[in-house]
């Protein structure tokens, strides 16, 4: 019997298809279902493009049947609850939270890999688009070979520890290998959708989460331009993100976005597409990949959200922040979403992009003191 390896299976494709390879190489696979909990009853009512609901615990079953492999569910109800107050309360900062990040950090690569080395396994596996090599006694991180499904950005968190650990079975593989592998040996998840939804926002979206667990603290304020103009109110800076366009109840007739959020004022701010541009912002809570720190500028392409596509900029180290200053600027630089930095395929590293340094009330106090001397 080969080395015994857990897989974390979701009840999608690419985790079944991730066991399956493993065991081919001659790996003894175990898989395991991460059961969070989830506030709202997904089993009866699923969501196409979610993950962690009982029908997914189901499909990562029956696959494991399929495959021959033992299976089990572990409830993470306590440790998800967590993911669930910080994904309410950065909202509540005026951010925008990125619980993936957060879930494959301390769940997935925390929770999930020390029961795993319970049970005498030396390895986790998932089923992620991403790849781990080792180098001079140091473990790199990087893209998948797929740039459309390329995940390294929500795996930037992890430490070596924990990448020593990691085996991403589907880094050098492409959707279409994966789907076509699924078919060949007839999968019951080789037609499932993809899961890109958070798993436990429920259908009508983030809105009603919110409203179930912090009704009582979210407070309405004013809709503001960037010039200090009164425009409107709102119910809540927690239903709204940089870059939103709809939902803001203006008639304007040109189209405006929320380009700041000041949380100690309930302000939201609202501007022109162009007024969402930044060149620099500042990056903290590190986590160093490629390298142990950062002493000197460096260039790099960095990635401020999921789906954008990284782009030139200089690293500048300020202590234990970085602060990046764009090439080009970039639309809506979100904070609370994660900024890695990349060279080629290789991860540097990354962070959390941190709020502007004045808020929206102060800055304009500011330029109310400037302008009256």
């Amino acid at each position: 019997m080969g080395k015994r390896v857990v897989v974390a299976m979701s009840g999608g494709v690419d985790s079944s298809v991730a066991a399956y390879l493993l065991k081919e190489e001659g790996y003894e696979v175990v898989g395991l279902f991460m059961r969070m909990g989830s506030p709202f009853d997904l089993s009866s009512a699923p969501r196409q493009r979610s993950c962690c609901s009982l029908q997914d615990a189901y499909d990562a079953r029956r696959v494991a049947e399929e495959l021959n492999i033992p299976f089990y569910v572990l409830d993470f109800k306590k440790d998800f609850e967590e993911i669930i107050d910080y994904f309410c309360l950065e909202y509540s900062r005026g951010r925008t939270p990125n619980p993936c990040i957060l879930c494959n950090q301390r769940l997935k690569f925390g929770r999930l890999l020390k029961f795993a080395q319970e049970i005498g396994a030396e390895r986790l596996a998932t089923g992620h688009y991403a790849r781990v090599e080792e180098y001079m006694s140091r473990y790199i991180l990087k893209r998948g070979l797929d740039p459309r499904k390329d995940q390294s950005y929500a795996l930037f968190s992890l430490n070596q520890e924990q990448l020593s650990h990691a085996i991403f079975p589907l880094g050098e593989m492409k959707k279409e290998e994966v789907r076509h592998k699924a078919r060949e040996l007839n999968l019951k998840t080789r037609d499932k959708p993809e899961s890109q939804e958070v798993c436990f926002v429920p259908e009508e979206g983030y809105s009603r989460l919110i409203l179930e667990r912090k009704y009582k603290e979210v407070r309405p304020g004013l809709i503001k331009d960037t010039r200090g103009r009164v425009l409107g109110r709102h119910p809540g800076i927690e239903f709204f993100t940089i870059g939103q366009r709809r939902g803001l109840g203006l008639a304007m007739g040109i189209p405006y976005y929320v380009v700041d959020i000041d949380p100690k004022e309930s302000i939201v701010v609202v501007g022109r597409e162009e007024e969402l541009l930044e060149r620099e912002f500042t990056v903290s809570g590190l986590n160093w990949v490629a390298l142990d720190g950062l002493e000197v500028e460096l260039e790099a392409e960095v990635k401020i959200r999921y789906t954008h596509k990284a782009s030139p900029a200089t690293l500048c180290p300020e202590g234990d922040r970085v602060k990046v200053v764009f090439g080009e600027p970039q639309r809506a630089v979100t904070p609370g979403q994660a900024a890695v930095f990349y060279q080629g395929d290789v991860v540097l590293g990354g962070g959390w992009i941190e709020g502007k340094h004045l808020l929206y009330s102060e800055k304009v106090e500011l330029e109310s003191a400037i302008r009256h001397g």
